[in-house]
């Protein structure tokens, strides 16, 4: 009687409702629940709605259905949660497919994906319809954050909607079977967009050494043959960029390990759907004029259909050589990406000598994201196509912010319930196209995500144009010190809880006194925080200049040693040091900085590296560039008054002046062995033993390695950030993370005089 019983509760029928919630839409959601349901033998519905997922399974075996929905996902699939609750049966007899339904949405979008190998097949196979069509794509590849201007993301509402589809391709949307299902970008020769020029046409250009801008996914790119110098350095003239480095794109991973070093993990990222940019070991052959001064280049494999067409009609031509080009934004230096057809024409018109474009608009333009591997991990210098809008979890729910980041580098943040949602790179906004980038960035993430920010943060600085961006956005605004910003954005990321100790190792902040800070050792709890500790500061003569000049931080350096008598034997002859040496004889009190990155400018150009930079960052690049064996120098740095002084080493790289690679070595041993020595003793008076490690320094791999493994062997626990960039890329995520925590834990106290009309 008793297994009777049981078996007659097995077979009753039982009906359940299943939200999912995370990235669900875009990427066959629908078709994988459909196909798994029919094999279940279960009726009901999957449709898209406005939180994400919404299905209803009816049936004697539902069970095991909300298990497999979350551990079978597709492969573009983020399934952040699956919730379910049971209904009364309906006595539905099939499964459908419904239309979405909108409402104020908690979904989001998935990022852009490179082209699947099914959808490579089909473009290199002859008798099928998306032959040589470089628009080819399926729910496991191509545009989704790009070309989508709101949710839910339906055909309609992105920028695919001018393109009616044929039959065939209106088949291949409504079978469920199909990978093409509610492919929202499907299009074919017969009905999609279409390429302004022939590949043939282009590939032959770039073979006779033409520089070719190419509408891609997320914007206009500038293409050349990057074997031959003659096109790079017209490139460089054309495109002002005097010496900043190039990415290379190649077709594949083993043109890859023929141009570089790559290791397996350098290899997984290369390979990866976001296809970005990967810092590689260069080979030796190949070209100067790429990345000049530098040892690592930026490889990214081909990864829109168009990019293999050109590659298989470039390659051909190549005689057996390994096929590569320059692969570089289409862009006037300092402004944004191109991405609109008739701005393209015009701007581009004095450096590309042929521009192809497209008749599919780019809703939002992205840049390429641009990555490293540090201690093992993936680590972001530049966070934008292949992995915007993906959230960083910040652990529990909070007020929507808004916060507007740096000038440089600039990215904005918005958090959305538990989730914190890091534009695309915007970069500085140091002019009218870049600020109005960030508006529109601005609007469109705001849009996807169906919110209405609460409040408002920015950066301490008074003159930083993102502040004054955000003071108009008419919030309750709160702004939040450089430094501060960084270490909580790691903190954010890791979901580190309570206090932790903070390593700000950066260029330039607006410090809370009105100096300039950089090298900055902060005790972060929740909204409160205190400046424990800093590198010694050093004079930097010249206020801005002297990010541009590095030997202006080189006498500076030794004047603050006392022995600027060495200046003259380091850079006989140069006018600039001799006018500034006769000033500071004469008594010149400059402004004083803590930065790191201006004590990397003292070190180039104290042993010869670098004078003068043509692009931020320069001097510490090449620097890094030349260290391969870090070596401490005893008695090299000092620790006084909770001040870190690396005086004694700039004297005796002054003195002795050892070879630029000797220098390198000595410079960067000394500045881990001193910074993790510094670090002990901060988190021994602080009374923990979470280190967090950001500012733009900590892009360096060799500090940043060198600082984790000497950290460990100190006993403590060093956090790198790995979802957002360390350098002002990723700050915005801190200033919103950081305001959420003065907002929950004294909102009345800390806005009542911080609201900007």
């Amino acid at each position: 009687m008793v297994s009777a019983l049981a078996s007659m509760a097995e077979d009753r029928v039982r009906r359940l409702r299943v939200c999912v919630r995370g990235a669900v839409q875009g990427v066959g959601f629908r078709p994988f629940v459909y196909r798994l349901a029919r094999m279940m033998q279960l009726a009901g519905f999957v449709l898209n709605d406005s939180a994400g997922v919404l299905i209803e399974v009816e049936g004697v075996a539902v069970d095991c259905f909300a298990e497999r929905v979350w551990k079978e996902a597709p492969p573009l699939a983020r399934v952040d949660s699956v919730d379910t609750l049971e209904l009364e049966p309906a006595g539905d007899e099939m499964f459908e497919i419904l239309e979405s339904v909108g409402g104020r949405g908690a979904t989001r979008i998935g990022a852009d994906a490179a082209t699947c190998a099914e959808c490579q097949r089909e473009l290199n196979d002859p008798d099928n319809r998306f032959f040589g069509y470089p628009f080819v794509n399926c729910t496991h590849c191509g545009p989704r954050f790009t070309i989508t201007r709101a949710l839910p993301y339906d055909r309609g509402r992105t920028s695919m909607a001018a393109f009616p589809m044929c039959s065939a391709c209106g088949a291949d949307y409504a079978n469920p079977e199909s990978r093409r299902f509610h492919s929202e970008p499907l299009a074919c020769p017969v009905c999609g967009p279409q390429l302004s020029h022939p590949i043939a046409e282009i590939s032959a250009r770039l073979m006779n050494g033409q520089i070719i801008a190419i509408k891609g996914i997320g914007g206009f790119q500038l293409f050349c043959d990057a074997r031959n110098d003659t096109a790079i350095d017209r490139l460089r003239r054309r495109k002002l960029r005097d010496e900043k480095p190039f990415a290379i794109m190649v077709p594949d991973i083993e043109t890859a390990r023929i141009l570089a070093r790559p290791s397996r993990a350098q290899e997984d990222l290369l390979a990866s759907t976001a296809a970005p940019i990967v810092l590689i070991e260069a080979c030796d052959h190949l070209s100067k004029l790429i990345a000049p001064g530098l040892c690592r280049i930026g490889l990214l494999l081909a990864h829109a259909p168009v990019h293999h067409l050109l590659f298989a009609a470039f390659a051909a031509d190549a005689a057996g050589a390994p096929a590569a080009l320059i692969a570089t934004s289409a862009n006037l230096e300092g402004e944004p990406l191109i991405s609109d057809n008739d701005d393209a024409m015009h701007r581009l018109a004095g450096i590309a000598d042929l521009i192809v474009t497209h008749d599919r608009d780019i809703a939002i333009r992205a840049d390429d994201s641009v990555m490293q591997v540090i201690d093992g991990a993936p680590s972001f210098l530049r966070r934008a196509r292949g992995f915007v809008p993906e959230p960083v979890d910040l652990g529990e729910d909070g007020p929507c912010v808004i916060a507007t980041g740096a000038d440089l580098k600039n990215t904005i943040c918005v958090t959305r319930g538990r989730e914190a949602f890091l534009s695309q790179h915007i970069g500085g906004l140091d002019n009218v196209k870049a600020i109005g980038f960030q508006r529109e960035a601005l609007e469109h993430l705001c849009s996807i995500l169906d919110v209405r920010p609460e409040f408002a943060a920015c950066d301490l600085h008074p003159d930083f144009r993102s502040a004054r961006i955000a003071e108009h956005l008419d919030l309750p605004l709160l702004p939040v010190q450089h430094h501060l910003a960084h270490v909580a954005a790691v903190a954010a990321e890791h979901q580190a809880g309570g206090l932790v100790l903070g390593l700000a190792l950066d260029g330039h902040g607006y410090g809370v006194d009105g100096s300039s800070w950089g090298g900055e050792m902060l005790v972060v709890d929740g909204p409160r925080w205190q400046r424990l500790s800093s590198l010694l500061p050093l004079p930097a003569p010249g206020a801005d200049r002297v990010a541009r000049e590095p030997w202006r931080m080189g006498i500076a350096a030794l004047q603050a040693a006392g022995r600027r008598d060495l200046a003259a034997t380091l850079w006989p002859g140069h006018p600039g040091v001799a006018q500034l040496d006769a000033m500071f004889a004469r008594g010149l009190q400059s402004a004083d900085t803590s930065s790191l990155g201006r004590l990397f400018d003292a070190v180039a150009a104290i042993a010869g590296v670098r004078l003068v930079q043509s692009y931020e960052g320069q001097a510490a690049m090449e620097l890094e560039a030349l260290a391969d064996n870090p070596q401490c120098l005893a008695g090299g740095y000092s620790l006084a008054d909770g001040l870190l002084d690396f005086r004694p080493l700039i004297v005796h790289l002054a003195k002795r002046r050892p070879c630029r690679r000797q220098a390198a070595d000595l410079f960067h041993g000394t500045l881990i062995s001193g910074l993790a020595d510094w670090a002990a003793l901060g988190a021994s008076q602080a009374g923990t033993r979470t280190i967090m490690l950001g500012g733009g320094c900590i892009t360096n791999r060799i500090l940043a390695e060198g600082l984790c493994s000497a950290l460990r062997d100190h006993g403590l626990e060093p956090h790198l950030p790995h979802q957002v960039p360390p350098n002002d890329g990723g700050i915005a995520l801190g200033q919103a993370a950081y305001a959420r925590h003065v907002i929950q834990h004294d909102c009345d106290q800390i806005w009542e005089h911080r609201t900007c009309a």
